[in-house]
């Protein structure tokens, strides 16, 4: 018997022309981003669809651009393929993909999510804008080594930490651009096979972050949530939860604590018997990781 579970890309997964095809073909996913223009007083659809990169790729746009398209990708599903999604039994998401999680999952109202990664968004924007920082990715390296790595370069009074543990030999490490700019230096000669900058704003799920998170925790509180209908594991700790406070906290909380992606497939894996995934948004980086933790697992790609 066939377990389903959905997975939602996060940040760096956008690209431009993303759900023009959608758009153009499926009037629920037209009606998805039209909504969304309305709600954040911009065109959203434009920038998704036209770009430009640099535009798509800010923090205050990206966020709100890969909910609403990995929302509209799940629409194509529903249409294409609606017995998978009826049979779907967890769901996850990659730090912003959480909360297209909690939408599939009941946990969250279209619009009311949206708003919220809209503040979201802004606030880790803001907060980027304070430090110069950011993150970078330590290839061929396991977890307790790229600890070292971070406990050797760090200055004094700097921030320099994992950031995502996504996959045995792929994780990511955020902080202060100084110390990320030693670490990439020093990967190779720890052992690592290659260091990589992201083209992000700064140092996500790291304290640096600690400014939005007044701003998203006053956003969440303003916001009804229920109970999910299927379980949708938390990157904070790789476990489910049912109680919507909880799962607020949870969100807060996510902004400043590494992503436990690797702990969270391994979770699914296990605790809920998953056999199947699907990738549902831009991008096939999470069918990537996916196969770096289990070879066996089989995950297919719904297209923007």
């Amino acid at each position: 018997m066939k377990k389903f579970a959905f997975l939602f890309p996060g940040q760096g997964a956008q690209s431009v022309g993303m759900g023009q095809q959608l758009y153009n073909t499926l009037p629920v996913a037209r009606e998805l981003y039209d909504r969304a223009n309305a709600l954040l007083g911009f065109d959203l659809s434009r920038v998704c669809f036209e770009g430009p990169e640099e535009e798509l790729d800010s923090t205050v746009v990206s966020q709100p651009a890969l909910f609403v398209t990995s929302l509209a990708a799940l629409e194509s599903l529903k249409h294409e393929s609606p017995g998978v999604v009826a049979a779907c039994v967890a769901a996850a998401g990659l730090s912003l993909g959480e909360y297209t999680a909690l939408v599939f999952a009941g946990v969250l109202d279209f619009e009311a999510a949206l708003t919220v990664v809209q503040i979201r968004g802004a606030a880790m924007q803001a907060a980027s804008d304070a430090t110069p920082s950011g993150m970078v990715s330590i290839l061929g390296l396991e977890l307790a080594a790229v600890e070292q790595l971070c406990e050797q370069v760090r200055g004094e009074g700097e921030t320099l930490q994992i950031a995502n543990h996504l996959c045995p030999g792929n994780v990511v490490i955020s902080g202060d651009a100084a110390a990320c700019e030693r670490a990439a230096d020093q990967a190779e000669s720890a052992g690592a096979m290659k260091a990589v900058p992201l083209a992000v704003a700064g140092a996500f799920h790291t304290g640096l972050m600690a400014s939005a998170v007044d701003k998203l925790a006053a956003a969440l509180e303003t916001v009804p949530m229920r109970p999910p209908r299927i379980p949708v594991v938390s990157n904070v700790d790789a476990q489910a939860h049912d109680d919507p406070d909880e799962i607020r906290q949870l969100l807060i909380r996510q902004v400043i604590s590494p992503v436990r992606w690797e702990d969270s497939i391994r979770y699914l894996l296990a605790a809920e018997q998953v056999n199947h995934f699907y990738e549902i948004g831009p991008g096939r980086v999470l069918r990537g990781l996916l196969k770096r933790i289990d070879r066996k697992a089989l995950c297919d790609n719904v297209a923007t």
